[in-house]
């Protein structure tokens, strides 16, 4: 299983995202106030107990390391600093990188350290600390997908303050790149003190069991104010049990508790909802290398033959929105002008005739339960499907199974991305022939030609023209089927303040967050 799976539930950052909450009574003088703002002004103090989602078989310590729990992307994200950061306006923002000049051919950068960082020991963060840091990651299995176009030989240092990264090719869009996983550790670091490795975040580690944790307020936090005196993580196997732990007052946040624990929750007055639109992509993955689903026609018939609609309000309860097969929604380069798909059965049927698609066959479509819905969109899409003349049976594999044997290999299977980041990004994460997590094993040379010269342009207009050519080959002919896109929902007790609302690595930035006791 790769880093990127259960950390992207995490990771990543939209733009443009606002909340939805219910704001609540705080049972003092001080002015209403709700979950994400209000008018009050932050107090410092306290400890926020925060749920998340994971399991103690899968915790990690390793930021650069396989992380298949929230849990502990919440922890290593607050105690380690990545070198960017998601933003609002812009999309990319400075965190341990105050600055970033690119060369005229755009593929040398060169990130200008922020002055007084330090690690948690004390020591002042140096270039060599971040080149040893990102060479460690490129190291890793997933590295290529986590650095795209970075080799290790092409990461160095200038001086003390300055990182520089040398791509294979322009990129444009290479600060945005940083944003998920370039967690910095000191210089050195062995496997065996990586567990113990102090950060540069605005929390410390102050002890961890089984994957729980306190982390205590870093005072010297060179990034700005930290409220909260400590946060304590608790580790969740499901989203009711997490739910159910704050309606009993034993946490004060339930992170991404999903659509279920919503409802649960929607009558109590003293719990908070903070709803994040266009959080997680849900795609039905369909292989495009080989076997049934090769024939573009027969990806075009199975895109036809679904309700989407009928899936964001069954599989979502309506905590969600429709979408039209092309993963980065929440870009500001993405093209709302391409028409939006919708069920069309008898056209769908003509395809697969065209195809000469044996409908005799039963079809297995592989899902895991991960996460809430996942199982549930692929039951949906089988009945929806068996409308068209196509049979598909959902067979469901644990975890462990589904990410080792199924993911990037199979047929037809669910797949989930909890960033809602840029067109770039999933072009570069998951549809260019040669990435290291092409799920469909789509290899289109158009596509990739329309990827370099879009990240390879530096006006912004201009790119995102070009961006728009890449969006209409990958809602042509990829691989995805992308129904919908679900919201992010956490659950907040009545005191709780300052949440960040941006989704995917956005929302573990829990700096911003106090208690209004």
């Amino acid at each position: 299983m790769d880093l990127t799976r259960r950390q992207l539930l995490w990771a990543g950052g939209a733009i443009g995202a606002t909340a939805l909450l219910a704001a609540c009574g705080n049972g003092d003088d001080e002015p209403a106030a709700s979950a994400t703002g209000g008018s009050a002004k932050p107090r410092k103090g306290g400890t926020l107990r925060v749920g998340a989602l994971g399991r103690t078989g899968a915790v990690t310590r390793d930021p650069h390391g396989t992380q298949a729990n929230e849990s502990d992307y919440l922890i290593l994200s607050l105690v380690y600093d990545t070198l960017t950061v998601p933003g609002a306006k812009p999309n990319t923002e400075p965190r341990l990188a105050a600055s970033w000049t690119p060369s005229v051919d755009l593929k040398t950068w060169k990130f200008k350290l922020a002055e007084g960082a330090k690690f948690h020991d004390g020591k002042p963060v140096t270039a060599q600390d971040v080149v040893f840091s990102l060479k460690r990651l490129r190291a890793t299995p997933s590295g290529a997908s986590r650095l795209p176009g970075i080799q290790a030989k092409n990461i160095t240092a200038e001086g003390t303050d300055t990182v520089v990264l040398v791509s294979d090719y322009a990129n444009a869009e290479l600060p945005l790149l940083t944003r998920l996983t370039t967690f910095v550790v000191p210089d050195g670091t062995t496997d065996k003190d990586i567990a113990n490795a102090p950060g540069t975040g605005p929390f410390k580690l102050d002890w961890f069991r089984s994957g729980n944790a306190r982390l205590v307020r870093n005072d010297a936090w060179y990034a700005g104010d930290v409220y909260l005196d400590a946060i304590e993580v608790k580790i969740f196997e499901s989203p009711q049990a997490m739910t159910n732990a704050l309606l009993a007052g034993q946490i004060d946040l339930a992170s991404n508790a999903g659509a279920v624990a919503a409802r649960t929750a929607a009558s109590r007055k003293d719990i908070q909802t903070v709803r994040r639109p266009n959080d997680m992509a849900m795609p039905i993955v369909m292989r495009t290398a080989d076997g049934p689903f090769a024939d573009p026609k027969v990806r075009e018939a199975l895109r036809l033959a679904v309700d989407r609609k009928a899936m964001v309000e069954q599989v979502l309860s309506g905590y969600g929105s429709v979408a039209n097969d092309i993963l980065g929604t929440g870009d500001p380069a993405y093209d709302k002008s391409i028409p939006q798909r919708t069920r069309d059965l008898v056209k769908a049927k003509a395809l697969l005739k065209d195809a000469g698609f044996d409908t005799s066959k039963t079809y297995e479509l592989l899902t895991t339960e991960d996460i809430s819905g996942l199982a549930e969109s692929a039951t949906l899409f089988a009945t929806q499907v068996r409308e068209a003349g196509v049979k598909v049976k959902v067979v469901k594999q644990d975890s462990a199974v589904f990410w080792d044997k199924t993911w990037l290999k199979g047929d037809l299977y669910t797949t989930y991305w909890g960033t809602n980041d840029s067109v770039v990004f999933f072009a570069s994460k998951t549809m260019v022939s040669d990435s290291g997590q092409n799920e469909a094993g789509w290899e289109d040379t158009a596509f990739d030609a329309a990827y370099q010269k879009a990240t390879g342009t530096a006006d912004d207009a201009r790119r995102t023209q070009l961006l728009k050519q890449l969006q209409q080959i990958e809602y042509d002919s990829s691989g995805y089927l992308l129904w919908g896109m679900a919201d992010g929902i956490d659950l907040a007790g009545a005191t709780v303040r300052g949440l960040p609302t941006l989704p995917g690595y956005g929302r573990v930035q829990l700096q911003t967050a106090w208690l209004a006791r």
